[in-house]
């Protein structure tokens, strides 16, 4: 028998870099409702009562078609508005955080897109440009992963944690406990046993709180409330270690504590370390990107691929030239746990998917304000959302292409 012990974390909307993702997705979709076709790349920074948004947008729409001259990006959305509202939603409206919705002062750094960029990237003709296609608005390599270790064909470890995140968000949302604050972290660890998960062994949960709450509370709090209540029972040992607030005090959290940047999470956002990651961050990136778009994808083909039951774990990996409108290369692994050869699995999915930028962005309908709900608690996994990579719809056809 072989054992390890694997670890994965979360973390909180309120944790630093996640408030950062969560502004720039929040000015990515008010871009795409202004304008499907937005392009947008925005990064954010914060610290203390500081809150940076740069990068380049470019909506169509604003564009004289006449004049070819292009109105700000004021009169189509409010940045400042948008941002305040983003923090507001999280939870930063306490008087005692210098991080607050109302007070934040905001410096708006924010361009067009760069037009060697947008040549690469639209299907139009263009100087240099071989083809007439949407190309992939950058080179990169971006994986896709599934396995059968939990309902959401997600690993266990990393599913767990972002369960014991979403449950503490929940409650402090609700307004029950009054001393619950947004920043919040959590981590759990599984021993497998011949590659299966069998036991957690150990939880860890750090929580912002108000000043002068007792730490015996917050303890309570989180074993009983959180950890027993989102958890596998089964799971759950006699020797399971549950460390809360290992310092002891996490009053100062938030901005405040430490600064924040947009993509800085993305092994949170992704797989929790079993998978692979190409590097690629996906937050306040509109799905020309395919650092974003072809991640989603891989998830998609990983997912139905093990749904469909031709392996209990996978990993799909594609590569891209920017501008260039095919991926090249494409590379499937079961890890030995497919019912047929991989060689046979690729040639299924390529039957049944096409990875050109443009037909990924087509085949999940990605030209919709849905990025904020795939922001926090990892952008894969959560089935309660509606979001199109998570649809196990191709599996029949995935099985039948593979007969």
């Amino acid at each position: 028998m072989s054992s390890y012990i694997f670890s994965s974390e979360s973390v909180g909307e309120g944790h630093p870099d996640k408030v950062c993702d969560t502004i720039s997705d929040a000015i990515l979709d008010a871009c795409l409702k202004v304008d499907p076709k937005s392009r947008v790349a925005c990064e954010t920074f914060v610290k203390s009562n500081q809150v940076v948004v740069g990068g380049e947008i470019t909506i169509p729409k604003l564009q004289d078609a006449k004049t070819g001259r292009t109105k700000p990006l004021d009169s189509a959305i409010n940045v400042g508005t948008v941002v305040r509202d983003a923090i507001r939603g999280i939870g930063y409206i306490n008087d005692d955080d210098i991080f607050h919705a109302d007070t934040v002062f905001i410096t708006n750094l924010l361009t067009a897109q760069s037009a060697d960029i947008a040549q690469g990237v639209d299907a139009r003709k263009a100087e240099g440009k071989k083809h007439e296609e949407q190309g992939a608005g950058d080179q990169g390599i971006m994986f896709g992963y599934a396995c059968d270790e939990t309902p959401e064909l997600m690993p266990a470890p990393i599913m767990y944690a972002h369960r014991l995140g979403r449950e503490l968000t929940r409650i402090r949302k609700s307004g029950r406990v009054k001393w619950l604050r947004p920043d919040a972290k959590s981590q759990v660890s599984v021993e497998y046993l011949d590659g299966k998960p069998t036991r957690i062994v150990n939880v860890v949960i750090s929580t912002q709180h108000a000043e002068g709450t007792k730490h015996a509370e917050i303890e309570k709090f989180c074993i009983e409330k959180v950890i027993k209540k989102v958890l596998p029972k089964g799971m759950l040992t006699k020797d399971t270690e549950f460390l809360i607030n290992p310092t002891g005090k996490f009053v100062i959290g938030g901005p405040q504590g430490d600064s924040g940047l947009t993509g800085r999470k993305i092994i949170v956002d992704t797989y929790g370390g079993t998978g692979r990651h190409g590097g690629g961050a996906f937050s306040g990136k509109d799905p020309s990107k395919v650092d974003r778009s072809a991640a989603y994808m891989g998830r998609w083909v990983a997912k139905n691929i093990v749904a469909a039951g031709l392996a209990a774990k996978c990993e799909i990996q594609f590569a891209y030239a920017i501008g260039h409108p095919e991926p090249v290369s494409v590379h499937i692994d079961t890890f030995g746990t497919g019912t047929i050869d991989d060689v046979k699995i690729l040639g299924a999915v390529m039957k049944v998917f096409s990875f050109k930028p443009a037909d990924i962005v087509r085949q999940l309908k990605l030209l919709r304000p849905i990025y904020s709900d795939s922001t926090n608690y990892g952008h894969f996994g959560k089935e309660d959302c509606g979001l199109p990579w998570e649809e196990t719809n191709k599996f029949a056809a995935l099985k039948k292409a593979a007969r």
